[in-house]
């Protein structure tokens, strides 16, 4: 005899005006489980099991999401990509995101900056993103988090960063009043998993594993070492996330090391990009094209291969994140 096959789940999907709403009754009043939400920053669908169903809400607006507006949505072009907007909206977990590339280059990449405004516990859960590259850069204050097989909760301090290889599975415990963080992933719509099953922390620590090819890196500001970016009057602090996911990308800090305007710090190949996003003073990016543009404290632009020559720092104590992302990493 033969054992039954599990019988398929029904399939039903709802449309709603209020997602966040719809999510509280069916979860909280009707019991059923999230399991998964997209995207992070402004959901508009999240799928749902139980009793003997699978869910899916879908958010409905009178204006259509420019995804999934018929002939495709204006795009700003990649190069001249640049925050222009202050404007703060609530994400995943309560937690207040900011597009820091308004164009997003078609899909490819996503650049958010993230504030939870007051501290204490975070209401997040067990979770993993469907992700080619993703990392974490903590801009203010601290946040405790904890990750898969890498050890007990530890505590992100302002310039602490950590790579979060595809699939981990991590958890956000708490934050300081007016965390704010700089996250940068691909491509830049994906989905996020709740996982029921796992507990954090792990009972086994295992650093060297890899998740999707990639290492986790938790790389913390006050043990890193400030160096001499050869021919570029620049100085860097590495991450180490170049060599944690096999040159997809890579991530460094840094500064002007002279009154000299510095040269593109790495050379990116075709189909490439590098995200730039100023911590401290103003920054000018010289455009091959003749182009200048000029970046100040939290201002933020993408630039596409080469669009970059050299970097002029207009302040004496000019900072900046610098995320080069090569081809492998924009892949859709």
């Amino acid at each position: 005899m033969t054992d039954p096959q599990p019988a398929t789940p029904l399939r039903v999907t709802i449309s709603c005006a209020d997602l966040d709403a719809a999510l509280a009754c069916y979860t909280d009043e009707l019991g059923f489980r999230l399991d998964m939400i997209m995207p992070a920053d402004a959901p508009r669908m999240a799928e749902l099991s139980g009793y003997g169903l699978s869910l899916g809400l879908r958010r409905v607006e009178h204006a259509a999401h420019p995804d999934d507006a018929e002939g495709g949505a204006e795009t700003i072009p990649a190069e001249r990509d640049a925050v222009a907007s202050t404007d703060w909206i609530v994400g995943r977990a309560g937690m207040q995101y900011r597009d820091l590339i308004p164009g997003r280059w078609d899909g490819r990449v996503i650049a958010s900056h993230i504030r939870i405004p007051d501290g204490g516990p975070v209401p997040d859960y067990v979770h993993y993103h469907r992700v080619g590259f993703q990392m974490i850069f903590c801009r203010r204050g601290w946040v405790r988090v904890v990750y898969e097989d890498q050890g007990p909760p530890f505590v992100m301090q302002a310039g602490d960063c950590v790579l979060q290889p595809p699939t981990i599975r991590h958890r956000v415990l708490e934050a300081s009043p007016g965390l704010e963080v700089v996250e940068v992933g691909c491509p830049a719509e994906h989905e996020t998993w709740r996982d029921h099953a796992l507990t954090l922390p792990t009972s086994e620590r295992r650093p060297q594993r890899l998740f999707g090819g990639q290492r986790f890196v938790h790389a913390v500001a006050t043990e890193a070492h400030w160096q001499a970016a050869s021919a570029s009057h620049c100085l860097y602090r590495d991450t180490g996330i170049a060599k944690a996911t096999d040159g997809v990308a890579d991530v460094r800090i840094l500064r002007a090391n002279s009154e000299q305007a510095c040269s593109a710090p790495a050379w990116l190949p075709e189909g490439g990009a590098r995200f730039v996003f100023v911590l401290r003073g103003r920054l000018r990016i010289h455009g091959v094209d003749g182009a200048l543009r000029e970046l100040s404290t939290d201002g933020a632009c993408l630039l596409v291969g080469t669009d970059a020559s050299k970097f002029e720092a207009v302040d004496a104590d000019t900072e900046w994140l610098d995320v080069c992302l090569s081809p492998q990493a924009l892949q859709p």
